[in-house]
């Protein structure tokens, strides 16, 4: 099964976000991950879905999303042709015996400890799905209490179309 990235430039409207979600529904779809944001200019939202299926499916999902009357534009963000990034906060026990080591984790992933409490650190870390991915695997020794990933977002490298803000 292979994953896909979308980036689609669309109407910043009500019911947008409601319409692609609907279509992925309705079809038996699954969104692996969605991000959605107003871009430089506020007539337009950027919405980012991750999905997985076969060629096949995948190619479907991009011509069905085509077909929605508020979807401008559709970019496949292919790897090694954009950049792809995700954003997750952890909150993490650590009393005064293993606050240290967690630090040296979080200085290596180049993360940033973010609030501290007493028997608790919250981290922050941005990057690719890999690096978030190891971050937490190097965690598994250490009891983490709540985590929150944003899902994918990403751009495509160069200047491919100057439609697309």
């Amino acid at each position: 099964m292979k994953q896909r990235v979308l980036s689609l430039l669309v109407d910043n409207t009500a019911g947008v976000l409601s319409r692609v979600a609907g279509l992925f529904s309705r079809r038996g779809y699954n969104i692996d991950s969605l991000t959605v944001g107003v871009t430089a200019d506020p007539k337009y939202s950027r919405i980012t879905v991750v999905c997985s299926g076969d060629e096949l499916i995948l190619q479907q999902i991009t011509n069905q999303l085509a077909k929605l009357v508020d979807v401008r534009d559709i970019k496949v963000l292919e790897q090694g042709n954009s950049v792809n990034r995700e954003l997750v906060l952890i909150k993490v026990l650590a009393d005064d015996d293993n606050r240290r080591n967690v630090i040296s984790l979080v200085d290596i992933f180049r993360a940033k400890v973010i609030d501290v409490a007493k028997e608790s650190l919250i981290i922050e870390l941005t990057g690719t799905i890999d690096k978030i991915s190891a971050f937490i695997e190097m965690l598994d020794g250490y009891e983490i209490a709540e985590l929150a990933r944003t899902g994918i977002t990403g751009l495509s490298r160069g200047i491919n179309d100057v439609r697309y803000l």
